[in-house]
């Protein structure tokens, strides 16, 4: 129920190039979300976009003249202490640590990404220690919190919090609500004309309804290989012999696995022409920067929707407001599994749809699963599992195990080969393999 309480919110990742999004989010919906105070955090390196970025927050808090407090912090514990919510949008080993996790496997003839694969692993490894790390002080200082992660892999990491800590967490992504921006501009109609069912896990899902007044609208979507696409994946064809009999509208990550050798080319030619997409985003993040720079800036510049996470700060508030206000209403979240996807552990972490209450989301039962989605859906859930207990463990041999268990890594010998070279590289940020 909403109370008159006014909210504290902490943002870890503060200096992130995103924080102008979810501050709009937040001045917007003030009505239903009334913050008191705004937490920015972050590290001593990211300490410059911090101080950059939160002027720009507190111009823009300034000149919408709401009663909200905007703090700027590298003392995470002081954001955390007796906040309402806490949101993670961190990056550890910043955007250089993104590069290798590109690079390497591009080098072996591996798909190299941030969040699918070994670049996907390497990432999970770096950023579980410190979330679970981040978890205990929620514990010790803001027990009722809500913990809302967009720190990728978000999956694997909502599911280390949700299965070691005992912070009441969500996993958001923005691939869903920016399908429905899609969807609402294909068919120029209002978002709650819209129904969509989603089954899978973060980065690997289809989407089994889109209906818009009722009617079915997936077999004529999938008939014209229609399709919505992120900033950070390549928009390669589709087959449409195999798309008319998918059975669900695919997530765009899907392309890594089922066309792996024309997104590997194109990583490979887009790695000749611009660099790793890494390059790319730092490229578009020093513009931001600059443009945050700028004393008379008082609104999030329209560059911002370069970024590959788009809208994700929209889903964000839009979780926040309905926790708050026990909206009831529907979002697609990264929520454990419960019951809803029989051959999947209980505790295993996936994306559906979900009913916001204050007490936190409901998964809804799924209607369909298509029959040759299961497979791979078990299979990188297994690379995933053993991909968290490694991160917590430090153990090679697991790592081994979830590298190979991947279905985009061809062999035990680049399995290895892939391992040694990427710790190696991310030693600094993994102790615990060292």
């Amino acid at each position: 129920m909403t109370s008159n309480k006014k909210l504290k919110i902490a943002i870890i990742g503060g200096g992130s190039s995103y924080t102008p999004e979810i501050v709009e989010g937040f001045i917007r919906h003030y009505a239903e979300l009334p913050i008191g105070e705004l937490w920015l955090v972050d590290i001593e390196q990211g300490k410059h976009k911090l101080d950059i970025v939160g002027e720009l927050a507190k111009r823009m808090v300034a000149k919408s003249g709401l009663p909200i407090d905007v703090h700027l912090t590298l003392d995470r514990r002081a954001a955390i202490k007796d906040a309402d919510f806490v949101s993670t949008q961190m990056r550890v080993g910043l955007l250089e640590a993104r590069k290798w996790d590109e690079h390497i496997p591009n080098l072996h003839g591996v798909i190299g990404q941030e969040t699918t694969g070994p670049g996907g692993m390497m990432k999970a490894l770096r950023t579980i220690p410190v979330l679970l790390d981040i978890c205990k002080d929620i514990e010790e200082l803001a027990p009722n919190a809500w913990l809302l992660n967009f720190t990728n892999p978000a999956g694997m990491v909502t599911e280390a919090i949700s299965r070691h800590s005992k912070v009441k967490s969500v996993g958001l992504c923005n691939a869903p609500i920016g399908l429905h921006k899609w969807l609402m501009n294909k068919y120029q109609v209002e978002n709650r004309r819209i129904y969509t069912e989603f089954v899978g896990l973060n980065h690997l899902h289809w989407v089994t309804r889109i209906e818009i007044d009722g009617d079915d609208k997936l077999a004529e979507l999938l008939d014209k290989r229609e399709e919505y696409s992120g900033k950070n994946v390549p928009a390669t064809e589709w087959d449409p012999e195999f798309l008319r009999t998918l059975g669900g509208f695919p997530s765009y990550y899907l392309k890594y696995f089922y066309m792996p050798d024309a997104m590997l080319e194109e990583q490979l030619s887009s790695l000749k022409a611009g660099g790793t997409r890494a390059e790319v985003v730092k490229r578009v993040e020093d513009e931001l920067f600059e443009l945050y720079k700028d004393p008379n800036l008082e609104e999030k510049p329209k560059q911002l929707e370069q970024r590959g996470g788009a809208y994700y700060s929209e889903a964000a508030v839009n979780l926040m407001v309905s926790l708050h206000n026990d909206k009831r209403d529907i979002q697609t979240l990264n929520v454990p599994n419960g019951r809803v996807l029989d051959f999947l552990p209980e505790d295993a972490a996936i994306e559906v749809n979900c009913v916001v209450t204050g007490q936190g989301p409901l998964p809804l039962p799924v209607t369909k699963v298509p029959e040759n989605a299961k497979g791979l859906i078990a299979a990188v859930k297994t690379y995933e599992r053993l991909t968290i207990e490694a991160a917590i463990t430090g153990d090679r041999g697991i790592a081994l195990q979830a590298l190979a268990a991947h279905p985009l890594v061809p062999s035990v010998r680049v399995a290895k080969l892939l391992l040694e070279e990427m710790l190696e590289k991310n030693r600094p940020y993994l102790p615990r393999f060292f």
